[in-house]
């Protein structure tokens, strides 16, 4: 059962890799919560070092998978950094800010690109966490408007997996009805059997106040029940308060507190990382049946794919046909999306594809439009004349069609120029798209460069042509790279 977990944490290395790791639904624990909710000091108490980063708005950019080992000496690892060893856990802690600004830049961005962390110490227990962002409700600085809305699409890409438990964390300082961590573990697990309450911050409620009644689990009850913890305040935090000293504080808040009295024995971090390396061990073992049985199903499929490459032929016809007739459908797919604007990555930065052609129409022709100077009284004079000399020597009582044509035909020719610039500019932004769409196209023609050259130099007697079908051929399975496979 103790290697449950260390298995888990493998697979996770693995397909974190390969870049899978959102997409397998493996048994973990996922850490969700509001801002300054007390996420971060709870994970610091598992580890009894800090190692977060802290500061004002969203601090965790990035979900961080926390992988707690237990053994004899004490460091720390990340994924990305195979082989470098962490003993200041300082370093940890800018290792991380340094990684999330890779990815998302110095902004307060968000990614849902894991960093994978491992901290091997004599006072953990086997755990395995994911700690996600705080939801936040307003952005600041330079963040985008829908900041919410982005990190609850990353939030619900690990919650709504059924193998995934919640540790819901709340403040007890506040409304627990109004708890972000309750409201999204309500919505994913409406019976409450993946959540696992905590409640923080129980030393500062009102006086006269307290969450027995929560802890109890009678109000919002949840299947696997609530745990309070007590962690260091700001002012302990900047003063560098020992962890060890404030897990010793906390364990005699519980043991003096009239309310919790009866609780002592079922709060506080050190009994809560004991559960929740219980409920992780039992639950690997609950599913692990089905996630054998899902991997072998994957298994047999790759090798599926792998064994018909083994009699593969270069120069296949149908196959060379069928490659090149998807890769036009899926030029026409991409385009497609492109203009539609349900393409799978979005640019923040600027407007293109159809979005832009959109702001041509209704905003750059328009503006071109009311540029255009009409003078209404030489207006009405043209037509005045227009409608005399058609009329000749007779005096007319309807006005004639030719006369409403000719003036029509003369307003119409001055639109000429906006439109054709209009029409040029929508031009270019298609051409623009097609360009963007053919990316794919060049890619493969740069392989077969690549795998051409690299033939010739291990004096191997491939043709071009050769190339061409096999990258063909490649080409249906995406996403491939020669280059990492070192064919």
């Amino acid at each position: 059962m103790e290697e449950l977990i260390p298995l888990v944490n493998q697979l996770q290395d693995a397909f974190s890799s390969i870049g899978q790791n959102a997409s397998l639904d493996l048994p973990q624990i996922a850490v969700v919560g509001g801002q300054s909710a007390g996420k971060s000091s709870v994970l610091e108490n598992f580890v009894g070092k800090d190692f977060l980063p802290r500061g004002s708005g969203i601090v965790t950019r990035r979900p961080l998978v926390l992988q707690l080992i237990n053994c004899p000496t004490e460091y720390a690892e990340f994924l990305h950094c195979k082989g470098k060893k962490f003993t200041d856990f300082d370093e940890v802690r800018l290792e991380i800010e340094a990684e999330t600004d890779r990815v998302t830049g110095h902004n307060k961005g968000i990614s849902p690109v894991p960093i994978n962390l491992r901290v091997y110490s004599p006072n953990v227990l086997n755990l395995t966490l994911v700690d996600l962002p705080g939801m936040t409700k307003v952005p600041v600085g330079d963040q985008p408007a829908d900041i919410e809305h982005q990190i609850r699409e990353m939030l619900m890409q690990f919650v709504t997996k059924e193998n995934c438990l919640l540790l819901a964390v709340s403040p007890a300082n506040s409304d627990l009805a109004n708890s972000d961590a309750l409201k999204i573990a309500k919505e994913v697990d409406p019976q409450g059997l993946r959540t696992i309450g905590v409640i923080t911050k129980l030393d500062l409620m009102d006086e006269g106040t307290d969450a027995r009644d929560i802890l109890e689990n009678k109000l919002l009850p949840l299947r696997r029940g609530y745990i309070g913890v007590v962690n260091r305040s700001q002012k302990d935090i900047d003063g560098k308060k020992d962890i060890t000293a404030a897990l010793q504080a906390e364990r005699k808040f519980f043991l003096s507190h009239p309310a919790y009295r009866h609780l002592a024995d079922r709060m506080g971090t050190a009994y809560l990382q004991k559960v929740l390396n219980q409920q992780l061990t039992n639950h690997i073992r609950d599913t692990l049946p089905g996630l054998r049985s899902k991997l072998q199903s994957q298994l047999l499929s790759i090798e599926k794919e792998v064994e018909e490459y083994k009699n593969f032929r270069p120069d296949d016809p149908s196959r060379k046909t069928k490659a090149l007739l998807q890769m036009v459908q899926q030029f026409a797919v991409d385009f497609e999306k492109r203009i539609e604007g349900s393409g799978d990555q979005v640019d923040t930065y600027e407007l293109s594809g159809g979005a832009k052609i959109n702001r041509i129409f209704h905003e750059r022709f328009p503006f071109e439009l009311v540029k255009l100077e009409s003078d209404e009284k030489t207006l009405r004079k043209e037509i005045s004349y227009a409608i005399k000399n058609i009329h000749g020597v007779r005096t007319g009582l309807f006005t004639p069609d030719m006369a409403f044509e000719t003036i029509v035909k003369r307003q119409i020719a001055q639109i000429k120029e906006p439109c054709q610039k209009c029409v040029d500019m929508v031009i270019g932004e298609l051409v623009n798209t097609v360009r963007q769409c053919t990316q794919k196209v060049l890619l493969v023609l740069l392989l077969i460069l690549l795998l051409y050259q690299r033939g010739g130099r291990r004096g191997m007697v491939i043709s071009p042509h050769s190339c061409i079908s096999l990258l063909l051929s490649l080409s249906l399975h995406p996403p491939f790279c020669l280059c990492c496979r070192g064919n």
